[in-house]
């Protein structure tokens, strides 16, 4: 693969990852704003001797997704916001069965249709799952076409490591957006799935794979099993990025594409003197509440930014309660006009001038 820049559009960058790090099995149902990525694998899984089904729903493709991975094979799919609502139940027994599989949900607005205006709208049904019983869907939220290429790897190197399924939430935005980027190679070692996965039972015992239990302590300890997956993931997979955190007063929240607009008013604000960082998660969830609260003890308060009506939010506050007792502000809307670093910054502005220079003074400035 080519280690040069070329200048890419978020979903055909998704889907050139996709083959680089291994998939071997696509199964999608078109939707816009993501349909760019199963009309890329149409042309070029076959090319290559891979499986690549056009299924006649979402709730289909979830399930030979489910199936693929059963056998061991890097299986992805990939869809938007009402459709994803449909692979809940799918989703939830991948989960309970720890097969490994990549969902890229490139958000939309909503709810119900809504339109395809860029949203993060499904942050809660990506994060806090749809489906029933106890269990995570683990998620990377990119805020560039690199990224895009960069956790597309690591979606199919965690899926593949810890047996879950993986989430990549992007959303129309991100996946329209075309800026240069490098594909480069798949820097990860690749997983042996051979002493679990449903392979042929030739010469050797056969395998079992369910999510149903008969004895209440055995699904017990299941469930457990799969929590301490979970904690491993967010302390060995954990990523993020702070920007100007150390020394800020106030520091801002912002997960995905709203996060990159974000921290262009952060550099705004920084140039006018307020003393702002940011704080912006990339593994979304598990969510890293113990960075959130070491944040909070240092900052006099926090501001959190969304594309919507305040999902990410409640995350922010259960990180910081019984830690730090700061203010939190939001600043959001549904589906529409995206925000501007202005219209940010001007947010930043108010907030700083009711919380900082309330309590120091303009000389804080």
């Amino acid at each position: 693969m080519n280690n040069k820049k070329q200048l890419l559009k978020g979903n055909y960058a998704i889907a050139q990852a996709a083959v680089e790090a291994g998939c071997q099995s696509y199964f999608g149902y078109p939707i816009t704003p993501q349909s760019e990525i199963g009309e890329y694998l149409s042309t070029k899984m076959p090319e290559l001797g891979r499986a690549y089904v056009a299924a006649e729903s979402e709730v289909a493709a979830i399930n030979m997704v489910l199936g693929a991975g059963s056998t061991g094979v890097k299986a992805m799919t990939s869809s938007s916001s009402c459709a994803v609502a449909l692979m809940q139940e799918g989703l939830s027994f991948i989960a309970g069965d720890e097969i490994p599989c990549v969902l890229v949900s490139v958000m939309r607005g909503g709810p119900g249709l809504g339109y395809i205006y860029p949203s993060q709208g499904d942050y809660y049904q990506a994060t806090k799952g749809g489906g029933n019983g106890d269990y995570k869907i683990v998620t990377f939220a990119p805020s560039s076409v690199q990224e895009c290429i960069d956790l597309t790897y690591k979606c199919f190197h965690v899926s593949q490591k810890y047996r879950t399924p993986v989430c990549l939430l992007a959303d129309g935005m991100i996946g329209q957006t075309m800026e240069p980027a490098v594909i480069g190679h798949y820097p990860y070692d690749e997983i042996d799935q051979s002493d679990w996965a449903l392979d042929g039972a030739k010469d050797r015992k056969p395998r079992f794979i369910a999510s149903i239990e008969r004895e209440q302590e055995t699904l017990r300890k299941r469930v457990v099993k799969i929590f301490e997956k979970y904690n491993k993931i967010l302390e060995n997979e954990n990523i993020f990025e702070k920007y100007e955190t150390e020394g800020a007063k106030l520091v801002i929240t912002a997960f995905g594409s709203i996060a990159r607009i974000a921290k262009a008013a952060v550099k705004m604000a920084r140039k006018n003197g307020l003393k702002v960082g940011l704080f912006r998660p990339i593994l979304v969830n598990p969510f890293p509440e113990k960075i959130v609260a070491e944040i909070a003890q240092k900052v006099d308060g926090i501001l959190d930014i969304e594309l919507n009506c305040g999902q990410m939010l409640q995350d922010i506050k259960a990180s910081i309660a019984g830690v730090a007792s700061i203010p939190v502000k939001f600043y959001g809307r549904p589906a529409g006009v995206m925000m501007t670093v202005e219209e940010i910054y001007k947010q930043i502005e108010n907030v700083y001038k009711e919380i900082v220079e309330k309590k120091y003074g303009t000389a804080c400035i």
